[in-house]
């Protein structure tokens, strides 16, 4: 990846170079690729090492995230940088999307980044999980969010400060199931 970019920078290409990630990366790759990432997309997705390891099987997600997430911190700051048409030419932009039955844990993360980065970051609050056939008759993870759920960490993000960034309406998981047995699975979502 980073000779393509390295090689499109000196044919004069100059793309805008998104790294969007799970989170889960180690602090001296994202060092590494300081000054050849425009924009940081981490998903910062557990807080507790618990869930991580129950829904991922990952119990240091959490710790390896903040770090990660730290490192892009100090790289970009919490200023998003937007193009006439929207789009973010650079700057750092944390998902987080909240499960069912995790208000608590997803709190927790909005906590953090107020805490240890800054309320200014710009937050994509997402509220589009649906279960899916693999999760269907899990006792967590088996149901759709509630949007009394939902509802109750936009209210946590407000009073926390989070003034940058982007929510989803309850409904958005109708919108944002593609359908891989398609040639072209996201054209109809």
């Amino acid at each position: 990846m980073k000779a393509i970019i390295i090689r499109l920078n000196e044919l004069g290409y100059k793309p805008i170079t998104v790294y969007n990630t799970n989170g889960y990366d180690k602090t001296e790759v994202l060092n590494d690729l300081e000054d050849l990432i425009d924009v940081y997309l981490p998903d910062f997705k557990y807080f507790n090492p618990s869930l991580a390891k129950d829904f991922s099987d990952a119990a240091d997600y959490p710790e390896i995230a903040k770090k990660a997430i730290r490192e892009m911190f100090r790289q970009k700051g919490s200023t998003v940088v937007l193009n006439n048409q929207g789009q973010a030419e650079t700057g750092l932009i944390i998902r987080h999307l909240v499960l069912p039955g995790q208000v608590k844990d997803s709190i927790n993360i909005l906590r953090w980044i107020a805490a240890e980065l800054s309320s200014s970051v710009s937050i994509s609050l997402m509220s589009q999980y649906y279960p899916t056939v693999c999760v269907a008759n899990h006792p967590v993870l088996g149901r759709r969010l509630l949007k009394e759920e939902y509802q109750e960490v936009l209210d946590a993000m407000e009073e926390l400060g989070f003034y940058k960034g982007w929510i989803q309406q309850i409904d958005s998981a109708d919108s944002y199931k593609p359908d891989f047995r398609l040639d072209h699975p996201f054209e109809d979502v």
